[in-house]
């Protein structure tokens, strides 16, 4: 059956613990339990459950009940131990966490202490991180378990009143239940003290279905929000050309307009489309547009304009010389009091921004409802939304938007069988202009040109092997390899730039095999390529680390690769600044690339800047040192 986002109905609750129950025999790897409070012995519904090292995993039910599949978790990430030996951890606002290793347990009572909640650097503490524990109870509301999510929602609101996700997941529980004048009183709540309503427009649609089908929901709405719920999100920026991304309310007619700075006329006029099959997204193709030029743009939904005063700069033409800005990062979990990192980032005027991947954090592959909530709720913030609306973005993907932490996929284009509608659902996301292969060979592949600049992007995850599994593993799959290597000996770029969302240096992240130091024999194997084939002015890119860095990768055959990382940019976590490499920086930051190709010897320049734009941190490169002699 058809659901209100495009997806089938029978995806949204093949999961729930009652399904499993019916369809799953008992199984070593299925654990099950009860969490009390340590003082009075009553349940406690609404814990976050997660499997040590996944980054995903479950919530107790109204209950205090919980029941995970360790197996099959542990089975998506590349080198952990056997189920027998997992660690599982329990957090609740307002109590300790507890972490309990199952030693071949399949049953446990795990008890919480309760604990005086103290702020940690002037924010709350916030179930540890918070991009994680309204995700979480997400999940669990289209686990089937509203009720686990309501009372902690309940309980975390004792603790802070205002918080707006907080009052937004309880509406959401209470409209799953169908339990409207409830779910409404939390609308209003969430409205008054701040959030867009757009937010419940929005979605997701299939856990608020009953909401939106209400009277008293339709009557509230009216006249308080915008048809344009998500966007304008530029994308696609050429020498003559550009791509406008929105989502609307319902499948509309979008017109964009545009005309050049300085004039008082639109001059050009370009339509699109939004389909309920594409989450009510659509693209609007701009063309015939001039190199190096200053445009203004408004977005119109069914003749009606919600938005103007947008503008963007076209690139130069395809191989001339330029001077150009180019940002980017990875990293960026939901964090209300960090989103004003995308403020930030807008006052550099850049030419194009990079996401880097672990974009949103969505850690549920099975779940695509909370896939979507976690996009929505960025995309809803004004900060992202002026982002946006200003630079070619362009964007991939890493482990904690295609699967779980250290997760891996397969060679195999539909194993396992939720790849493909992750890959949908981020597609819906992006205004990226292509992904990998298209539905043929799926992937987050692609390439952009920025006057005599190259860009190619890596997808790391679709057709990852796993490397504890294979004595010669590959990242990229065949396909995705081979393109990369066509499209760098055939170009004829001043700089090209390699975006990997892990990165290629070894020992960024020591004893891991998830970055390229789970596969030397590729990582080698595209590197001889460049020197075998004197591919001049390559530039490495990555993510990943929660800190930003620049690394010098020595070759013995060749002129040495440097690499530039930048990954938290609105994380709260963080990981320690590595003496391996050239500097580093672990507050949240992001990377900005000054290239200019116009001087005798092109030069590129990676600076560091940090949330409050202080720059940190900043390296010259010139083109003559990447070159054969």
């Amino acid at each position: 059956m058809a659901t209100a986002d495009g997806s089938t109905q029978d995806k949204i609750s093949h999961r729930s613990p009652r399904d499993q129950r019916i369809r799953k025999k008992e199984s070593d790897g299925v654990v099950k339990g009860t969490v009390v409070d340590a003082e009075t012995g009553e349940e406690i519904p609404g814990v976050r459950v997660e499997v040590g090292g996944i980054g995903s995993g479950t919530i107790t039910d109204g209950d205090g009940h919980f029941e995970v599949d360790v197996a099959e978790l542990l089975g998506m990430r590349s080198g952990v131990g056997p189920p027998e030996k997992a660690v599982l951890s329990f957090s609740f606002v307002g109590y300790s966490e507890e972490v309990v290793s199952l030693d071949g347990r399949t049953r446990l009572e795990v008890s919480l202490q309760p604990q005086p909640v103290e702020e940690t650097d002037g924010h709350p503490p916030r179930d540890k991180q918070y991009k994680k524990q309204n995700r979480d109870r997400i999940a669990g509301i289209e686990n089937g378990m509203p009720e686990g999510a309501i009372h902690y929602f309940k309980h975390y609101l004792e603790y802070y009143p205002e918080d707006l996700e907080a009052q937004y997941g309880i509406a959401v529980a209470h409209a799953h239940q169908g339990e409207i004048e409830q779910a409404m009183e939390y609308v209003r709540s969430a409205v008054k003290h701040g959030l867009p309503p757009e937010r419940f427009v929005a979605g997701p649609r299939n856990l608020l279905k009953p909401l939106h089908e209400s009277e008293a929901f339709a009557e509230y709405l009216e006249g308080r929000y915008d048809r344009l719920i998500h966007g304008p999100m530029l994308g696609q920026v050429t020498g003559s050309s550009a791509s406008v991304w929105v989502r609307t309310d319902r499948p509309s007619d979008v017109t964009v307009r545009v005309r050049e700075d300085g004039r008082s006329d639109w001059e050009g006029e370009f339509e699109g489309r939004t389909e309920q099959s594409e989450g009510y997204t659509g693209t609007v193709e701009v063309t015939d547009l001039r190199p190096n030029t200053k445009y203004r743009y408004s977005v119109s939904i069914d003749g009606t304009e919600f938005f103007s005063g947008g503008s963007f700069y076209t690139y130069p033409a395809s191989d001339e010389p330029a001077k150009m800005t180019i940002g980017f990062a990875g990293c960026a979990g939901y964090t209300p009091w960090n989103e004003r990192m995308w403020d930030t980032l807008r006052t550099h005027k850049m030419d194009a921004f990079l996401h880097m991947g672990d974009n949103v954090y969505t850690d549920h592959p099975h779940h695509p409802e909370t896939q979507r909530y976690n996009y929505y709720r960025r995309q809803s913030r004004p900060e992202f939304q002026r982002f946006v609306s200003g630079v070619s973005n362009y964007a991939i993907w890493d482990d904690h938007d295609f699967t779980i932490n250290d997760g891996v996929g397969s060679p195999r284009v539909d194993k396992p069988d939720w790849k493909k509608e992750v890959w949908e659902i981020f597609k819906q996301q992006w205004n990226n202009p292509r992904y990998g292969g298209g539905e043929e060979k799926p992937g987050v592949w692609f390439d952009v040109t920025m006057g005599d600049v190259d860009i190619f992007f890596l997808d790391g995850r679709y057709y990852r092997e796993d490397p504890e599994k294979h004595d010669s593993p590959s990242m990229l799959g065949d396909r995705q390899k081979q393109w990369l290597k066509e499209n760098l000996r055939t170009s004829d770029a001043t700089f090209k730039i390699i975006a990997s969302s892990v990165p290629f240096a070894e020992g960024a992240k020591p004893g891991s095999k998830d970055t390229w130091d789970g596969f030397p024999e590729e990582r080698e194997e595209i590197f001889s390529f460049i020197e075998k084939h004197r591919i001049e002015g390559v530039v490495l890119l990555a993510g990943d680390r929660h800190r930003s860095d620049a690394w010098k990768i020595e070759r013995t055959d060749a002129y040495d690769l440097y690499e530039f990382t930048s990954a938290r940019l609105t994380n709260r976590h963080r990981h320690p600044v590595m003496e391996e490499s050239l500097f580093g920086y672990n507050g949240n930051s992001f990377g900005l690339l000054s290239i200019d190709t116009t001087r005798e010897d092109p030069r590129l320049v990676y600076s560091i800047y940090n949330i409050e734009n202080e720059l940190i941190h900043q390296l010259t490169l010139h083109r003559s040192q990447l070159d054969f002699e």
